[in-house]
């Protein structure tokens, strides 16, 4: 027997320990319902879980991107929604105007409101915010390296069954049926077009045979070129680049030498419809929306610019019927020019619902994930507690019976 080492006391301690030691593990789990607590738990398990936490917060921070995007396109929409009100208002007016049965005064009253919802339009371009940042007044626009000239594009025109060219002579026109416009020898041909919100008009007397698509060009003077493409539709291009440039509501009226509209040639030449939009030079100002957990995974949002010379309507002037008339044209652009934004942005706000349900459902997933790693199994960690516990109790009382042993040498000491 002996008394300086004592091996059954050591080895009782040694297991106390280690239940000891597995029961704080357990307890540690079960107070924080997380089965790694310490890279001690689970090392590979700790960095898999700890990128899935990343990309989790990523995601979760841009679906809230996503819908601050969408509150930024939303209050761009509503603005614009009264912007089209208003361009509604003023086509009213110039119809209104349009009509003989005002004098000079009542359409200097007309004009006066039409300056006054033209100012609102520019005042809610140059207002309307979102986070103190401007979003109709093209400071969000795509960059446009060097500016653009406004192009009008007519319907297709023929002659002799071919496509139009500017040597084809006025009177030989026909639809692209080939029905004749019936421009005669004598008629007038009369041009109206708005330019930075003035009303110019400029007319000729058409000879047959002799007076061209050329000569037709010619009454649009240095404010544009006309030309002729290759299926025999015309093409007005602006002379000077920029909206301030910019050739708006071309009407052309051809009347026969009694004064009687030509209604045919009329409706074929004044067909002409914006192609391509004038613009101003200017920085991309788009703006980026992070709209997944890592960098790059972005949508660009680009607004134009929605004020008032933007669209055309700068100026715009009523005083008269031939500026009335020229003035409806004007402002269907215009009004196609916003619908055309709105219907931009409204494509983009739906285009980010789905994003934000994308976002949300793969967080869902890389949560459920992330749970199966990190999260602890709570009734099989009851389990491993319990017996963590009674073990823990059992060496206990082992160590105290070990501890009785030595006490055995009193005995023969005592004999």
């Amino acid at each position: 027997m002996i008394i300086n080492y004592n091996s059954m006391a050591s080895n009782a301690l040694r297991q106390l320990n280690i239940n000891s030691t597995q029961q704080a593990k357990s307890m540690a789990k079960l107070s924080s319902g997380l089965r790694i607590n310490s890279a001690a738990d689970d090392a590979a398990g700790l960095a898999i879980s700890e990128k899935m936490k990343g990309q989790i917060r990523g995601l979760d921070q841009a679906s809230r991107n996503a819908q601050d995007g969408q509150s930024m396109l939303q209050t761009a929409e509503g603005a614009l929604g009264e912007t089209t009100d208003i361009l509604q208002r003023m086509r009213e007016l110039a119809v209104q105007s349009s009509n003989d049965t005002n004098t000079d005064q009542d359409r200097q009253n007309i004009q006066s409101e039409m300056s006054q919802l033209e100012t609102e339009i520019d005042r809610i371009g140059n207002t309307t915010q979102f986070n103190t940042k401007n979003l109709l007044d093209g400071s969000m626009g795509k960059a446009v390296n060097s500016a653009v000239r406004n192009e009008n594009t007519s319907n297709i025109l023929k002659s002799g069954g071919a496509a139009a060219t500017l040597t084809t002579t006025l009177d030989t026109l026909t639809d692209a049926n080939g029905n004749n416009l019936g421009i005669a020898d004598g008629d007038t041909v009369s041009v109206s077009y708005v330019v930075n919100g003035t009303t110019k008009t400029d007319s000729l007397t058409v000879t047959a045979g002799t007076t061209d698509l050329t000569a037709l060009g010619g009454l649009f003077g240095a404010d544009a070129t006309l030309s002729a493409n290759a299926d025999g539709s015309l093409k007005l291009t602006a002379g000077t680049a920029g909206t301030a440039g910019a050739v708006e509501g071309v009407t052309i009226t051809v009347k026969d030498s009694s004064g009687n509209v030509r209604t045919a040639a009329t409706n074929s030449l004044s067909s002409f419809t914006e192609t391509m939009a004038a613009a101003d030079q200017r920085t991309d100002g788009s703006a980026t929306l992070l709209i997944g957990a890592n960098g790059g995974q972005s949508l660009t949002v680009d607004i134009n610019d929605m004020r008032a010379q933007a669209l055309g309507v700068s100026g715009l002037q009523v005083t008269t019927q031939s500026q009335a008339n020229t003035a409806i044209k004007v402002i269907d652009t215009a009004i196609q020019k916003v619908s055309a934004e709105r219907a931009k942005l409204g494509a983009f706000e739906n285009r980010l619902d789905h994003t934000i349900n994308n976002l949300n459902t793969s967080s869902q997933n890389i949560s459920d994930a992330q749970s199966r790693i990190a999260d602890v199994d709570m009734a099989k960690e009851m389990m491993n507690q319990s017996k963590a516990s009674v073990l823990s109790q059992a060496a206990q009382a082992m160590l105290a019976q070990a501890n009785q042993q030595p006490q055995q040498v009193l005995q023969l000491l005592r004999g």
